[in-house]
C-alpha cells in the first residue's frame, strides 16, 4: 500500500539509508536521529518534564524501522506500543492523579504489587517468546522477548511515576546492549550504554525527590 505513495516510499528509503558506519556496520538515519531523540527523552524523564513523551513517540517511530530491518520483530513491535503508550504517558504526567486524588508524583510500589508485576513480566516473556518463535523469522526469539516484555512493565511504571521504573530500565538496557551487539547495531549499543547510565542517574534523582517529598 505504502509503495504506491512516492513521498512515503522515499522517506522510508532515506530513513533506512546509511548515515555513517560504526565498526564496519552502517548506522541508518533513523538510528541516528532516534538515538538523539532518545537521549533527550531520558533527560526529560529524569527531570520529570512532560515533553519526554512526545520525544518518546518520535524516537519509537524511527526505531521501528531500525529494528524491523534487523529482524528484531519483538523490539520493532514494541516501538508501536511505545508510541501509543507515549500518548497515555503524556496524559498521565499532565492530568494523572493518584488514588487520593492528588496530582501524580513520584511513588513506590507496595510489596504485593511488586510481586504481581514480577509475575506479569514472566508471563509476558513467555507469551512474547512463543509468539516470536512460532510466527516470525527472528533467530533470537527468547532473547528478543525478554527486554520487549520487561519494557512493557517499565513503561507503565514510568507513566505512573513509580520509582521502580528505573531499575527495571537498567535491566532492560543491559540485556539490550548484548542483543544489539549480536546484531551489529553498534550505534544503538552505544545509545543503550548511555541509557543504562542515565537510568541509574534517574533512579538516584527520583530517590532524592521522593525523600524530599516525605519531609514536606
Amino acid at each position: 500500500m505504502f509503495d504506491e505513495i512516492p513521498f512515503v516510499t522515499d522517506l522510508i528509503q532515506f530513513l533506512n539509508s546509511p548515515a555513517f558506519s560504526v565498526l564496519g556496520s552502517p548506522a541508518s538515519w533513523a538510528e541516528l536521529v532516534g538515538a538523539v531523540l532518545g537521549i533527550a527523552m531520558v533527560v526529560c524523564n529524569i527531570k520529570q518534564i512532560h515533553w519526554a513523551w512526545p520525544l518518546a513517540f518520535a524516537s519509537s517511530a524511527l526505531y521501528f524501522f531500525v529494528f524491523w530491518d534487523s529482524k528484531l520483530f519483538g523490539d520493532a513491535s514494541l516501538q508501536i506500543f511505545f508510541a501509543l503508550m507515549a500518548l497515555w504517558g503524556w496524559w498521565q504526567w499532565l492530568r494523572g492523579v493518584q488514588k487520593d486524588g492528588e496530582a501524580l508524583t513520584v511513588q513506590t510500589l507496595s510489596n504485593v504489587n511488586a510481586i504481581k508485576l514480577i509475575a506479569i513480566s514472566g508471563l509476558l516473556w513467555l507469551a512474547v517468546g512463543l509468539f516470536l518463535l512460532n510466527f516470525t523469522t527472528t533467530d533470537v526469539p527468547w532473547w528478543d522477548a525478554f527486554p520487549t516484555s520487561l519494557s512493557l512493565v517499565a513503561t507503565f511504571l514510568l507513566g505512573r511515576k513509580y520509582l521502580e521504573n528505573w531499575p527495571t530500565w537498567i535491566v532492560v538496557n543491559l540485556v539490550s546492549i548484548a542483543l544489539f551487539a549480536y546484531k551489529g547495531l553498534w550505534l544503538t549499543v552505544g545509545l543503550y550504554i548511555v541509557f543504562a547510565a542515565m537510568a541509574f542517574i534517574g533512579w538516584q534523582a527520583w530517590r532524592k525527590h521522593l525523600a524530599a517529598q516525605s519531609q514536606e
